[in-house]
């Protein structure tokens, strides 16, 4: 088992936003995150990269406990965050941006390639056409991409990804979706929130449905399409 969480609480201030969580990821897997907004989605990620550390639970990382660890802890420990607010830096070029992500000392394993600027251009193609433009310069699409780049310049066996495809255009959705099957098919893995559900349903091997907090379903997709009433009451799909 690659990652673990167990039992998670996590509160913003009296507000328990979660409620118990439990999830896993094997090595290889895209688990998704579903649920309407508000759900927790988000928090889950934020709890695991230590921004929210949560008050009681488990969290096991390759065997190690990451649980409340620091997040450049995380991080090194081999955990990439692609946030939701991307958060790239405006003033500096794309470039100066992927080598922000770079993590001395955190390199993959034997056998799998490490990530480097070739590399990543290799995956992101507009990225390399644009490596001396500013992060103000580029449009929604390309700050989604070089955020993706950044976290993976870190040599990451984990990645998390909240909402890729967010506000953008539907080329740039399928673009999003194209290049995160061909960061798995590299040999990450990934823990994916995705409001799309046609996105969410053509990547991930299973998926977690939240409801307020807890985990109202888990599965693979196909069960999940199998249960339309479930779909109707955590996804307002009927």
């Amino acid at each position: 088992m690659l990652f673990r969480a167990t039992n998670l609480n996590t509160y913003y201030g009296l507000i328990h936003a979660l409620q118990k969580i439990s999830l896993n990821v094997d090595q290889g897997e895209i688990v998704c995150l579903l649920g309407r907004n508000g759900m927790g989605k988000s928090t889950t990620l934020k709890s695991v990269m230590g921004l929210v550390p949560p008050q009681s639970g488990a969290i096991e990382f390759q065997g190690r406990s990451i649980f409340r660890a620091l997040p450049h802890k995380v991080a090194r420990a081999g955990v990439g965050l692609v946030p939701q607010e991307r958060r790239i830096f405006p003033t500096l070029t794309v470039e100066e941006n992927l080598l922000m992500g770079v993590k001395a000392g955190c390199q993959p394993p034997k056998d799998l390639e490490p990530w480097t600027l070739k590399r990543v251009y290799k995956h992101f193609n507009s990225l390399e056409r644009r490596s001396r433009n500013k992060g103000s310069q580029l449009s929604g699409g390309e700050q989604q991409m070089l955020c993706m780049g950044r976290a993976l310049m870190g040599n990451p066996l984990l990645l998390l990804v909240d909402e890729p495809s967010e506000g953008l255009a539907p080329l740039l959705v399928k673009e999003v979706r194209d290049v995160l099957l061909q960061i798995n098919q590299a040999g990450v893995s990934i823990l994916l929130v995705e409001h799309n559900l046609k996105v969410a349903m053509s990547l991930a091997h299973r998926c977690y449905l939240l409801g307020k907090g807890f985990v109202a379903f888990e599965g693979t997709m196909a069960e999940l399409q199998a249960r339309p009433d479930v779909m109707a009451k955590y996804l307002e799909v009927s």
